[in-house]
């Protein structure tokens, strides 16, 4: 299996753009005509092989309990450190390559894996279940953007 990335992720002057590989920007067409973009990314600066070993984190969340099973977080330890965040496009340039985005928690530089629209009929789920510990969370991308994530944490995300 090989996984090669498709482009990097670049921050400049308050701006959050993905920054496509020349051998694949034309698959950026029609992607401007939806709102938002599904971005896997691959958290590069913790590819650290110990990191890669943890199945176990200790107190993760701030309200959560002692100990998760690291599919249970959304952090960056994982046996392969791949992201996956929702963002807002605020624009497409297929010549150029380039996809402005609102916002997309990822670092400078972190090597692209894929892109994929955002659709309701995939990806919002009506009825779910989620721990007491974190159902205080916002409920949706817009609210999200609001709440002071800060607070949540016991690991930089």
């Amino acid at each position: 299996m090989e996984l090669k990335a498709i482009g990097k992720v670049a921050k400049e002057a308050g701006k959050t753009m993905l920054v496509l590989d020349e051998e694949v920007k034309e698959a950026l067409l029609g992607l401007g005509d939806f709102s938002h973009v599904m971005v896997l990314y691959w958290f590069d600066q913790l590819d650290i092989p110990e990191l890669r070993a943890e199945r176990i984190m200790e107190k993760p969340y701030v309200k959560g309990p002692e100990k998760l099973g690291i599919f249970a977080t959304r952090g960056p330890v994982r046996p392969n450190p791949i992201a996956v965040s929702v963002a807002g496009i605020l624009s497409v340039n297929v010549e150029t390559g380039i996809v402005e985005l609102d916002y997309l928690d990822a670092e400078e530089g972190s090597p692209l894996l894929d892109l994929k629209p955002y659709t309701p009929s995939t990806e919002v789920v009506r009825e779910y279940r989620s721990p007491d510990w974190c159902a205080h969370w916002p409920q949706n991308y817009e609210e999200s953007g609001e709440f002071d994530w800060s607070k949540e944490f016991n690991f930089e995300g």
